[in-house]
């Protein structure tokens, strides 16, 4: 690599779903360029993430989006309002040139200057054939979301802590949220947002982009928008309870719809009703893993909520019973007491069970 001879082949080009709808297009590198991806970020990566900014919590070394949930939460009881934005198509539409111009500033060794503009002009290979790309940075590239970070790091974090810093914000990857005052300071700060965005060859997302009123208990006036959505949570005005026991409204996170929704998808999609072969210690090592995973993830705050969602795993597991054992099979509630006699014998087989999202055992 040092004496510049490796050329990156064509990128293959890979649509997926959002959890809100439409398509994302991955860019998936071959296993030699993802080696020499690594290498590259190895060298590059410690250069620049010192100068990133505390607040910017994707794809970054001891940095996670719980922290920016968490950080937000608070900021939210502090500040009358949130402008939630988001960039339209930000790893398609990042400018090559002013890409280059960060790096540059940040790196004197030309190889890797160089593998980095190969990679930002690798073709896609799509299934009609090659597809050239004059902006943009492969989103599934190894070196990407560095390039990325790096880009915005002087498109919005710098320039919010010159212009505007007394706004305090966080952000994930192409998703922020920026706090203020008042209303009219939103609405200015979105108006120079937008003029920065154009600056840099880049879009506000015309749906996602929003300016919200975080009401509570404390601030009781009405406005049209009172929610948002960050990092697979709703931000809304909830019933809470303090350490007293007192029931008051507060503006908290907790599992948004589209990742209820995406979740169980995901559990239609283990079919078991189609595993009978199985038993309910293999479905455990199969799934519980992930189970695991969106507790841990979508739990952290207002865990109570995602408990309908949990139910949900339960029933696919009676499905799984009725189709196992004939006795069964005609008797969803026998099924489902069978299922919670195990449950209740060994409660902590699956982790949802342990927290007390069991089948009915009679």
């Amino acid at each position: 690599m040092s004496s510049g001879s490796y050329f990156p082949p064509a990128v293959k080009a890979v649509d997926i779903l959002k959890k809100a709808g439409g398509t994302r297009t991955l860019g998936i590198p071959t296993v030699t360029d993802r080696i020499a991806q690594m290498v590259v970020k190895l060298y590059f990566e410690p250069l620049v993430e010192p100068l990133f900014h505390e607040d910017s919590y994707g794809y970054r070394p001891k940095k996670s989006a719980i922290q920016a949930i968490e950080i937000t939460r608070k900021r939210c009881w502090r500040y009358n309002w949130v402008l939630e934005f988001d960039i339209k198509g930000l790893f398609d539409n990042i400018d090559h040139d002013l890409l280059m111009r960060a790096v540059e500033k940040h790196t004197q060794i030309s190889w890797v200057k160089l593998y980095i503009k190969r990679w930002l002009k690798a073709p896609f290979q799509m299934k009609d054939g090659i597809k050239e790309r004059t902006s943009g940075t492969p989103q599934g590239g190894v070196i990407s979301p560095v390039l990325a970070n790096l880009f915005l790091h002087y498109t919005i974090d710098k320039w919010m802590a010159i212009n505007h810093p007394n706004n305090p914000f966080a952000r994930y990857a192409d998703d922020a949220v920026i706090h203020c005052k008042t209303e009219d300071e939103a609405t200015r700060l979105l108006e120079s947002l937008n003029k920065r965005m154009s600056e840099c060859k880049l879009k506000l997302h015309p749906i996602k982009t929003r300016i919200v009123y975080c009401k509570d208990a404390d601030r009781k006036e009405n406005y049209e928008n009172t929610s948002f959505d960050f990092l697979g949570y709703t931000f809304r005005p909830r019933l809470s309870k303090n350490r007293w026991g007192k029931h008051f409204v507060n503006f908290t996170p907790a599992i948004s719809n589209n990742a209820k929704k995406s979740i169980r998808q995901k559990v239609r999609d283990w079919k078991l009703q189609l595993k009978a072969e199985k038993d309910l210690t293999d479905l455990s090592n199969m799934f519980n893993s992930k189970i695991i995973g969106w507790i841990n993830f979508y739990g952290k705050f207002y865990k109570s909520e995602m408990y309908s969602t949990l139910r949900h795993i339960n029933k696919a597991l009676i499905m799984w019973a009725r189709k196992k054992y004939k006795r069964l099979a005609r008797h969803k509630k026998r099924a489902e007491y069978f299922l919670g006699r195990i449950a209740k014998q060994n409660p902590k087989l699956f982790k949802h069970w342990e927290l007390g999202i069991k089948p009915t055992a009679e």
